[in-house]
């Protein structure tokens, strides 16, 4: 990765460009040119069964939704407009109570106007996953870029 597109610029568009993935605490842990891993840390408040304190699949998906999307930054080695076409999730089983949630995405297929992922929702051991997603994402979705509208979101706050 060329010192331009790193890490820290993906955390700056989630947290100034995606604003509800900022309030969440949707954390990037690694980017290399195959993918991306983020992470979400567990709070109660995300819980759909406040009994059993399972989290609920929306919060799940908003950092699967997430991390395929950036994953495609890493995979093109640039910055564009994206928006999520379809995206479909497999819930494998329950994610853990008290344990934070990683996902890993990789983008494994780019055309001229659509780009490909995968991604895998897990606690510790990505082997045991919670959830299975493929997508497809639109490119050049908007005019402007990720990081000018993060820019922009931050000269607001």
């Amino acid at each position: 990765m060329s010192a331009e597109f790193d890490i820290s610029q993906i955390q700056n568009i989630i947290d100034h460009g995606i604003p509800h993935c900022a309030e969440i605490g949707v954390k990037v842990h690694d980017m290399d040119a195959d993918g991306v891993t983020f992470s979400l840390p567990y709070q109660e408040r995300f819980a759909g069964n406040p009994i059993s304190g399972v989290l609920h699949g929306g919060i799940i998906t908003t950092l699967i939704d997430t991390a395929a999307g950036m994953c495609i930054y890493a995979r093109l080695q640039k910055y564009m407009p994206i928006a999520t076409l379809d995206l479909r999730i497999d819930y494998l089983k329950p994610a853990t109570p008290g344990e934070d949630v990683f996902t890993r995405a990789t983008c494994y297929r780019v055309t001229k106007q659509i780009a490909f992922t995968r991604a895998i929702a897990y606690h510790s051991d990505p082997d045991d996953p919670i959830a299975n997603s493929v997508g497809t994402f639109m490119l050049k979705s908007s005019k402007g870029t990720p990081l000018n509208e993060a820019a922009a979101q931050r000269g607001k706050s």
